[in-house]
């Protein structure tokens, strides 16, 4: 997935033969397919309209995000600290206060 210096590899847009191509895109469909269900189910499927499957030049999948509106991120963001924070209750007190909280709550005027 990475190159040697630990960066992900450039996307495949020439094919060599012998890299196995189609097993990392069918990996990063399925992955992809997983995020959308779930982003469908949150409401939130129009958030990521560039949500894709893809391949790298070594056969790795890749699950690209597209543009996504700062909003969206942010929400994604803080999905993910409260699907940590369910697993493990324990260490949400080591958390970064800016973590937790990481979007001003407003109240309702």
């Amino acid at each position: 997935m990475t190159d040697r210096r630990g960066v992900v590899a450039k996307r495949a847009e020439n094919l060599m033969p012998g890299v196995p191509y189609v097993r990392g895109w069918a990996q990063a469909r399925r992955s992809a397919d997983t995020l959308a269900s779930e982003l469908t189910a949150l409401g939130m499927e129009s958030d990521f309209p560039g949500l894709t499957a893809d391949v790298n030049v070594s056969g790795d999948g890749l699950v690209r995000l597209g543009i996504v509106r700062p909003e969206a991120a942010l929400i994604l963001a803080e999905l993910i600290v409260s699907g940590l924070a369910a697993e493990m209750p324990t260490q949400t007190e080591t958390l970064p206060h800016e973590v937790m909280c990481a979007r001003p709550h407003t109240s309702a005027a």
